[in-house]
C-alpha cells in the first residue's frame, strides 16, 4: 500500500516508517524540514515538505502522494511546563485541530482507504476502576491547565471517527520511553528524576500505561495493514501507580529515591495538572489491541523495559 506519514521525524516517526517499508509498503514521509529529506530517504520513504497548518501544502502533499493510507503522527512538543500543560502544547494542539482538518480533507479528495491518527491514554475519567478500556468515558472536568489539551484530543478523535467515507482508527499511546524520547539516555523525564527535580506528590495513586517506542511502531503497522474503526489503547500489560513506577525508574537511572510532597505542595511547583496526573490519573488495557489488531507488546512491562538496556544505568 501508499502510506502517507505525517510527523515522520518524531520519535515515533522515525520508528515507523523504517518498519512501513520493510513491511512492503511505499511510504511517503512529510516533514516540515527541508533538511530532514535526506534523513527520510535513508529510512527508505519518499520524502514530502510541507507545512501541516498550511491546508494548501498538505493537500498537494497528499495529492502527490496519492495514498492508500494516512498516518497522524503530527506533535511538537518542547519543555514540559506541567505548571502551564496548555502553553506547552499548544503548537500540539493546533496541529491535532488544524492539522487533522487538514490531512482529513485531503484525504477525503483522495478517497483515503484508512486514517489512523496518535493520541493518548491519560485522559479518561478519573472515576471507577483504575485501569480503563477503550468504552470507558473521557474525562468531563479536567484540571484547568489542560482542558485547552483534552478538548484538542476530542476534537482530533471525533473528526478522525466521525469520518465516514474512510476507516478511521485512533490509538491512544501510553507514555513513550525508548531512544528518542524523554525518557531515555539524556531525555527531559529521565533528567528530571536525575537531578531529584521529579517529585512523588500525594500517595503517588495516579495510575500511568507505558509503551516502548518501537512497540507504538509495530502497533501502528498492525492498523495500517488489519484496523478497523475505532479506538485502541496502545499501552504495556502493566498498568502502575506512581508511587511504583517512579522510585524503579529513579533506581534504575542511577538516582536517588525521589522525594516525597504532599498534594499542597505539588500544586504549588506542577499546579493542579500535575497533582492529577500523580494522584488521580487511570491507566489503559491493551486487550482490545491485542485481539483486534494481532499485535503483543514485546516489552510487555515497562519493569523489564526500563532494565532491558533500554535506559542507562
Amino acid at each position: 500500500m501508499r502510506v502517507f506519514v505525517a510527523g515522520a521525524t518524531g520519535a515515533i516517526g522515525k520508528q515507523l516508517v523504517p518498519r512501513l517499508v520493510a513491511a512492503g509498503h511505499e511510504v511517503h514521509a512529510m516533514t516540515r524540514t527541508e533538511s530532514k529529506q535526506a534523513m527520510l530517504s535513508e529510512l527508505g520513504a519518499v520524502p514530502v515538505v510541507a507545512d501541516a497548518l498550511d491546508p494548501d501544502q498538505v493537500a498537494e502533499a497528499v495529492g502527490r502522494a496519492r495514498p492508500d493510507v494516512i498516518v497522524h503522527e503530527l506533535t511538537a512538543i518542547g519543555t514540559l511546563d506541567i505548571r502551564r500543560f496548555d502553553r506547552a502544547f499548544a503548537l500540539t494542539n493546533r496541529l491535532r485541530t488544524e492539522g487533522t482538518d487538514h490531512l482529513l480533507s485531503a484525504g477525503q479528495a483522495m478517497g483515503v482507504r484508512r486514517f489512523v491518527a496518535q493520541s493518548y491514554f491519560g485522559f479518561y475519567a478519573r472515576t471507577g476502576a483504575a485501569v480503563k478500556s477503550e468504552e470507558d468515558p473521557i474525562d468531563r472536568a479536567p484540571a484547568r491547565e489542560m482542558r485547552e489539551s483534552l478538548a484538542a484530543i476530542r476534537h482530533l478523535e471525533e473528526a478522525v471517527l466521525g469520518a465516514r467515507w474512510t476507516e478511521g482508527i485512533v490509538l491512544r499511546y501510553g507514555g513513550f520511553y525508548g531512544p528518542g524520547t524523554s525518557i531515555a539516555p539524556g531525555g527531559e523525564q529521565s533528567e528530571m528524576i536525575r537531578q531529584r527535580k521529579f517529585p512523588l506528590v500525594g500517595d503517588g495513586g495516579g495510575v500511568w500505561s507505558f509503551i516502548h517506542i518501537t512497540d507504538a511502531a509495530e502497533a501502528t503497522v498492525a492498523a495500517v495493514e488489519r484496523g478497523s474503526r475505532g479506538v485502541y489503547n496502545v499501552v504495556d500489560d502493566d498498568p502502575a501507580p506512581v508511587a511504583e513506577w517512579l522510585p524503579a525508574l529513579a533506581q534504575e537511572l542511577g538516582a536517588k529515591k525521589p522525594m516525597r510532597v504532599p498534594r499542597f505542595i505539588g500544586r504549588l511547583f506542577a499546579g493542579e495538572a500535575g497533582v492529577v496526573m500523580m494522584t488521580e490519573l487511570r491507566g489503559a488495557s491493551n486487550a482490545k489491541a491485542k485481539r483486534e489488531l494481532g499485535w503483543h507488546p514485546a516489552h510487555r512491562s515497562w519493569r523489564q523495559g526500563f532494565t532491558a538496556g533500554q535506559l542507562p544505568t
